[in-house]
């Protein structure tokens, strides 16, 4: 008689008969089974990991929201920027809310964040003092240095002091650091100041060596940024050029510290130039010779400025800390500081940071796109809120084409009846003065580098490195310049011609607007082009620019040609972000984070490294082969 568990009962009538399990597969199948189960929660505990993380930072804001201030009386404004000083963030939104979170902060700090907390801490009776740290900070330009330390100049104007200290201070770092009113560096830092240099690599012999021949096309006796494909050395007219811009910022650097520091320029200048000798005299001691050149006040360690400021009644901070204080971004975030332009409802000042080179196309924050910068400025003029634009320009220039498009959406947007003011920041040259000249008014700082009003083109061709190999190319055409554009292949001299007609016009063109919109005839405004660069006090002398200031008074000048009032809003126009985007930033921004962070709350680091920062985008990456590029570029950053 057969087991009972082996029959199977008789099917009902007018039923649904139950299907059988599937028979189990062998033990490959089993493996793959196994496999996707083992991916799929990898999977779930990677996107929980992430999500409570969030959620704990967001919990934890939640938990401590009641406390009160982090900010209270007798508390100092400690600020230590790192990393590069860039009128906007080459990282997004998300990336920047993560890193804050994670602990790990974005080696980016925006200028304008810089003035808004010094100038909110001037008004504010619980901030007593500053206490600037600038040697971890990379100074590029010193056009935004200015702008900062002219925001330290009100605080000190209010009666409030600014104290620095320092381990070691390169010339860009000491710009700002000279503001303080009194000054400090360790006893085994220093100041080393040695002035100013613009030195560029060559690649002349290593491209014939390669067999490489680049063919170079420009207009402008001084326009040199493509010459190290063609030299192997600077030109005459280039060092003439560089000589004279450099010693003009060179002289506004001595000017200004000297003047900050009570010491006579030629003596400033001086101690500069004999600096060797006067490190031996001083037995190698740089913080001695600081103190004894006037460019400190003393030396003291960490552990003995913080004394200092202990005994001249600045309260004791938590157990990690020496003194009362807050750090730039939590006093942002106390003030709302961080997220005031996204709050801005009322018609004012739009602000559009154009900064990095121009290439064509979209590209990322931080850098000028043509669709991009130009669609962005199409939008401002648009919106309801814009009743001024303020053009921010930090650039070297890159492609014609690109820097055509954001000028002729400035142009458009004055058409409309909006004014629009340029403010040129550490460097509005070549292409960046392109997309500047068509402004109601352009500002510029005296250091500010610009100008540089020519083009140039390139093209290569590499019929001798194929040679080298064995290689050789042949064939016939249609036409006589049908495929002359092969860089396998000799460059035709009517193509030398074709593109130099380009880049003829092109010149034209832009020198005729330039001349267009100062109001200037062609000859003159040639006779300051040439390719040559100048500083923002050089420039305002020849007429480039109208005027010497900073960002804050291009926005002023802005809101009067308005008729905005005295009481008018700021708003800075980027990309927008999404509604989980703005979560992010809101919670990373929030003082409740911050107070989080100081207890040690925080997401894991490596949760910072998951967005990938936008790429940098250099000058000729985005030239195709065989296509001829014309470029309104200025190789002009003084180390």
């Amino acid at each position: 008689m057969p087991d009972r568990h082996d029959v199977t009962p008789p099917p009902l009538p007018g039923r649904p008969q139950p299907v059988p399990p599937p028979r189990r597969g062998g033990g490959f199948g089993r493996f793959l089974r196994g496999l996707g189960r083992g991916i799929n929660i990898t999977r779930l505990v990677i996107i929980n990991v992430i999500f409570f993380g969030l959620l704990a930072v967001f919990l934890i804001a939640l938990m401590v929201s009641g406390h009160t201030s982090a900010v209270q009386d007798k508390t100092v404004l400690v600020l230590a920027p790192e990393g590069a000083l860039v009128e906007q963030y080459s990282a997004d939104g998300l990336s920047r809310a993560i890193s804050r979170m994670s602990g790990d902060g974005v080696k980016q700090v925006q200028v304008r964040d810089l003035v808004r907390a010094i100038d909110a801490a001037t008004k504010d009776s619980r901030i007593s003092q500053i206490v600037l740290r600038t040697d971890k900070l990379q100074a590029g330009g010193f056009a935004a240095l200015r702008e900062v330390g002219a925001a330290l100049d009100r605080f000190r104007a209010a009666g409030k002091p600014v104290l620095a200290w320092a381990v070691s201070l390169e010339q860009g770092q000491y710009y700002l650091a000279a503001h303080a009113d009194k000054l400090y560096v360790d006893p085994q830092g220093g100041v080393m100041a040695t002035g100013l240099a613009n030195y560029r690599l060559f690649y002349k012999d290593l491209l014939d060596k390669l067999g490489v021949e680049v063919h170079l096309f420009r207009v402008g006796q001084f326009k040199s940024a493509a010459e190290p494909f063609i030299l192997d050395h600077a030109s005459p007219e280039s060092k003439e050029a560089d000589a004279y811009w450099l010693g003009g910022l060179w002289t506004t650097w001595i000017d200004e510290v000297a003047k900050l520091r009570h010491i006579a320029p030629a003596t400033l200048r001086g101690d500069v130039d004999n600096l060797a000798e006067r490190v031996r005299d001083a037995h190698g001691s740089l913080a001695d010779l600081a103190v004894q050149e006037k460019l400190a006040d003393g030396i003291a360690t960490e552990q003995q400025f913080v004394q200092m400021l202990r005994e001249s009644g600045v309260p004791a901070g938590k157990k990690d800390q020496g003194f009362r204080q807050v750090e730039l971004d939590g006093y942002l975030a106390d003030r709302g500081l961080s997220t005031t332009d996204m709050l801005q409802t009322d018609p004012g000042v739009t602000v559009v940071v154009a900064e990095g080179e121009i290439t064509g196309g979209k590209q990322a924050q931080g850098s000028i796109g043509g669709d991009t910068t130009a669609a962005l400025i199409r939008t401002v003029r648009a919106d309801r809120r814009t009743r001024a634009l303020v053009l921010r320009v930090n650039s070297p220039g890159g492609e014609v084409y690109a820097a055509e498009q954001i000028r002729r959406e400035v142009e458009l947007t004055r058409a409309a009846g909006i004014p629009v003011i340029v403010s040129m920041g550490d460097v509005a040259a070549s292409g960046g003065y392109w997309i500047s000249m068509n402004a109601n008014r352009i500002y510029a700082e005296p250091n500010t580098i610009t100008g540089s009003i020519g083009i140039f083109g390139m093209f290569y061709t590499v019929p001798d490195t194929l040679a080298k190999i064995g290689v050789k190319s042949d064939g016939v055409a249609t036409s006589p310049l049908a495929g002359a554009f092969d860089i396998t292949r000799p460059l035709d001299p009517k193509v030398s011609i074709l593109i130099q007609s380009i880049i003829d016009k092109g010149y034209r063109d832009f020198v005729g607007n330039v001349a267009k919109a100062r109001g200037k005839d062609f000859a003159a405004i040639d006779a300051i082009a040439q390719g040559r660069v100048w500083t923002g006090q050089q420039a305002l002398d020849r007429g480039l620019v109208d005027k010497l200031g900073s960002l804050d008074d291009a926005i002023r000048d802005a809101a009067q040609q308005a008729k905005l009032g005295k009481d008018f809003t700021v708003r800075y126009a980027e990309k927008p972000m999404g509604a989980f985007e703005r979560f992010l930033t809101n919670v990373g921004d929030s003082s409740e984070t911050h107070v989080a962070l100081s207890w040690g709350l925080r997401l894991p680091s490596w949760v910072a490294e998951l967005p990938r920062l936008a790429p940098e985008f250099a000058l000729f990456r985005t030239a195709e082969a065989g296509k001829p590029h014309v470029y309104a570029y200025c190789f002009c950053s003084p180390r």
